[in-house]
């Protein structure tokens, strides 16, 4: 179990979670902020005051960076396409520079990507190892990861490609209101395949990345295959609301924008956790079914 951690985007969904989890079994965690700091684990950084001093990260285990604005704020317009690339490279770009100045010494650099990578490949099964896509998406998670690659050689560079995580601030949270209101279904064909991981899952794959050493670009999918319908069935049956509603790619791509419908809605992609599956992770919720009936029971909990 490693000692200290420094974590960069600590207060979004994922990232406060894995803080709590690091937290819970004593690991000392540095979290980088972009303001002035509250707690005496907290630094500032990304300011034209407070650029980041190398020393931050110095003696640490690893540094996760988990920085970018939110992909499911819709419509994707060329002004918030920029703030998409510039709220992940920058970040990461920073976090590269300190851990190169470091040399040797450097900790291990865990860096968020996206499954994205991949574009859409219908029937294709998807490793690490297969071809990046041609999209807005993919070249943004190429750009990322190259920032990433920019630690330098003596850093052990990770590269998450996670999955949509199936929770309630996140792919859920439209799904639910529209479930609710007895107005889902089928999101385009519906027959696409939605790479999908649990927040709990998705924790546990990060620390188990830092735990065993793993290098290189790595799947944070969940292990059952699952189309878009499969997802929504699944919310509407733990509901109890029908699925019958379908919203054609047609108007997504005019309400929404024709990249983000792609890259989030309408594209196909069987993503394979090979990575993980390979290193001995195992999953706690090994189907997508699994992961929304484990969200919505933890919402439900006082």
């Amino acid at each position: 179990m490693p000692r200290r951690v420094v974590v960069a985007g600590g207060s979004g969904l994922i990232g406060s979670a894995l803080v709590e989890s690091l937290r819970a079994d004593g690991v000392a965690v540095t979290t980088l902020v972009r303001r002035p700091p509250r707690k005496p684990h907290e630094v500032e950084w990304l300011s034209d005051s407070v650029p980041l001093h190398p020393d931050v990260l110095a003696g640490a285990d690893a540094v996760v960076g988990l920085n970018g604005a939110s992909l499911g704020r819709f419509p994707w317009t060329s002004r918030y396409k920029s703030e998409l690339l510039w709220s992940r490279i920058t970040p990461t770009r920073t976090l590269a520079a300190a851990l190169r100045a470091l040399g040797g010494d450097a900790p291990a650099f865990v860096s968020a990507s996206a499954v994205g990578y991949y574009g859409s490949a219908p029937g294709a099964k998807l490793t690490e190892d297969s071809p990046r896509g041609d999209t807005f998406a993919a070249d943004l998670c190429a750009q990322w990861e190259a920032a990433a690659r920019g630690a330098g050689e003596h850093t052990r560079v990770a590269m998450l490609r996670t999955a949509p995580v199936v929770h309630l601030d996140g792919v859920l949270k439209p799904l639910v209101l529209l479930t609710k209101a007895g107005v889902s279904g089928p999101v385009g064909r519906g027959t696409q395949v939605w790479p999908w991981i649990s927040l709990d899952d998705q924790v546990r794959a990060i620390r188990h990345v830092i735990d065993h050493g793993i290098a290189g670009p790595v799947n944070l999918t969940g292990p059952a295959r699952a189309t878009a319908n499969d997802l929504g069935f699944a919310l509407a049956v733990a509901l109890n609301r029908p699925f019958v509603v379908r919203a054609p790619e047609w108007g997504m791509k005019l309400v929404l924008g024709k990249d983000a419908t792609e890259a989030i809605l309408t594209a196909d992609m069987d993503v394979v956790p090979e990575v993980l599956q390979a290193s001995g992770f195992s999953f706690r919720h090994p189907t997508v079914e699994d992961a929304v009936d484990a969200a919505l029971v933890t919402a439900s909990d006082p």
